[in-house]
């Protein structure tokens, strides 16, 4: 209940209970003291009291309970009782009316009473006061070195959860190094990885971040201290300099050389300084479980190092090939093409040639008939018909441009000329579908890829008019700016999601249906511009339309 919740501020545990012996509440500190239960008669059973007590005017047995005598009781009412839970503790009860509530504290007594013991068994035991307080100075050096080999468990415990938590090598041995130091008083200290085929060893980690400038200082030692690292000795000494190749110290320090085996495999070292004299003997077990700890660590560490690099390996190869397979199916489909168009030209041409043969006898024989009116249907006629043959042998010509096969080099090209190129040949997509409305800027001859760049142009202008719903336009532009070919193609059709925008030149996204697009027009124009050493991006707000600007160094190509 909310009205009680000032007793979270209290140290003891306080419990309050109404005339019913329901608990409507318990405060932090009770629930961290007692158990659990599900009934204060549970509780109860747990509790007795310290000495013997007669329940008076009370058959109920139930009333022996120290708590139901509390609540009982009309007058404030205090116990000292026991408490069987884990262990036995001992808790001093004062009770307090209010109301129709009973407000229960109890205060831990446990230390008093244990100390009240000591007390008597202290004097009981006066006479042989001497023994005593020897065997009690016996327990206060054990306490301590048991308060030190905690301190040490802690430290192996901290190591132990950095190596857990981090697959960063670095970390992992930058926090080693520093809690090594706080343990050892070091001044400082440092990981060194051993190279096998030199003998010698490399500095890579260094404690404090003031000695930075050591980092892969290669240092050696004499051959005592360096068998004594072959043979997995940890080697503390006294030492006027760090290193063979080390500046002398001003005055001797203790250097302690902790070696890190994987196996059998030595790895490295951990070195500390510190200008305390020290014992090591009751450090050697930790520091030797902290060394098997980093040797593992180091070990899995470079494996996953290993393993991430040879997935980025993986990704780049991947990358590749998928440029590729993008390359290799625009110049498949580029080839097909061309080979059929090639063949369908030719289909076209021989009876085209027949049809314009016999149109130019019709037009000569139109002028021998008599009858006017018949001369001009018939002369009609073979005009509509001239036109429709100029019509086909103008698309068979720009179809055979718009798949130059002979283009391995880079040619001369007429940017306007190539987009009203694609332009002929996309009409039956345009025509009801959109305006195109040209924005063209005088240009000079560019050197590039005709029939990539007629394809790059099909794919923006026919997804274009895909976009476009109802009838819509389409404005293509094109200009010079700061030495680069800028084509800009805009639509106002339904734009592209925020989400997608970052996708759509992504080799296999599209969305468009089964069946309509196949997710890689985009990325193939990609690769085209990139052919080119120029780049391709989008501007699109949804229901807005979308823009796409192509630039491309003209001094580059």
């Amino acid at each position: 209940m909310k009205k009680f919740d000032i007793f979270n501020n209290f140290y003891e545990p306080i419990l309050v209970v109404d005339d019913d012996k329901n608990v409507v509440y318990k405060n932090k500190s009770f629930e961290t003291h007692f158990d659990d239960f599900n009934t204060l008669q549970k509780f109860s059973h747990k509790i007795n009291f310290f000495v013997d007590v007669c329940a008076v005017d009370s058959g109920d047995m139930a009333a022996y309970s120290p708590i139901s005598q509390a609540i009982l009781s009309k007058e404030p009412y205090t116990a000292i009782v026991n408490y069987r839970s884990i262990q036995l503790k001992y808790y001093n009860i004062s009770a307090y009316k209010r109301a129709k509530y009973t407000i229960l504290m109890f205060k831990d007594v446990t230390c008093d009473i244990a100390l009240d013991k000591y007390k008597d068994e202290n004097t009981r035991l006066s006479a042989k006061l001497k023994e005593v307080y020897n065997d009690y100075q016996d327990l206060l050096k054990t306490n301590q070195e048991n308060q030190n080999q905690a301190l040490k468990m802690i430290l192996i415990n901290k190591i132990s959860n950095i190596i857990r938590e981090s697959i960063d090598i670095s970390k992992i041995l930058t926090s080693a190094i520093g809690e090594l130091s706080s343990m050892l008083n070091a001044f400082k200290a440092y990981y060194a990885s051993y190279d096998e085929n030199l003998k010698n060893f490399k500095i890579r980690e260094i404690y404090p971040k003031r000695y930075d400038d050591l980092t892969k200082q290669t240092v050696t030692y004499d051959e005592t201290t360096y068998s004594k690292i072959l043979n997995k000795e940890t080697v503390s000494s006294h030492c006027i300099k760090e290193y063979n190749e080390a500046k002398p110290f001003a005055a001797p320090v203790v250097r302690i050389i902790l070696p890190i085996y994987h196996l059998d495999n030595l790895l490295g070292i951990i070195v500390l300084f510190s200008r305390q004299k020290r014992d090591l003997s009751a450090e050697i077990n930790i520091l030797e479980s902290i060394s098997a700890q980093l040797g593992n660590a180091i070990i899995q560490a470079s494996l996953f190092q290993q393993i991430n690099e040879q997935k980025d390996e993986l990704q780049d190869t991947l990358k590749e090939l998928k440029e590729t397979q993008l390359q290799l199916i625009h110049s498949e489909k580029m080839a097909s093409l061309g080979q059929l168009i090639a063949g369908v030209a030719h289909e076209i041409n021989t009876p085209i040639g027949s049809i314009k043969s016999n149109n130019g006898i019709m037009a000569k024989l139109v002028k021998q008939i008599q009858d006017e009116e018949l001369a001009e249907m018939f002369k009609e006629t073979t005009r509509i018909d001239k036109i429709a043959i100029d019509r086909i042998s103008n698309l068979v010509v720009s179809l055979k441009k718009f798949v130059r096969l002979d283009e391995e080099d880079l040619q001369e090209a007429d940017i306007n000329s190539e987009i009203d190129l694609t332009l002929d040949l996309i009409y039956h997509e345009t025509k009801n579908k959109a305006e195109i409305i040209k924005e063209y800027s005088e240009l000079p001859k560019i050197k590039c890829y005709p029939n990539m760049l007629n394809q790059v142009f099909m794919n923006l202008l026919v997804n274009a008019c895909q976009a476009i719903e109802n009838k819509g336009e389409i404005i293509i532009s094109t200009k010079i700016e700061d030495d680069n070919l800028v084509v800009k193609i805009k639509d106002n059709g339904k734009g592209i999601k925020a989400e997608n925008i970052n996708k759509i030149f992504d080799a296999g996204f599209t969305t468009k249906s089964v069946g309509v697009g196949t997710g890689l027009g985009l990325a193939i124009s990609s690769k085209i511009i990139q052919k080119h050493n120029g780049n391709i991006t989008v501007n699109s707000e949804e229901n807005i339309g979308t823009e796409f600007i192509i630039h491309i160094p003209i001094t580059n190509t």
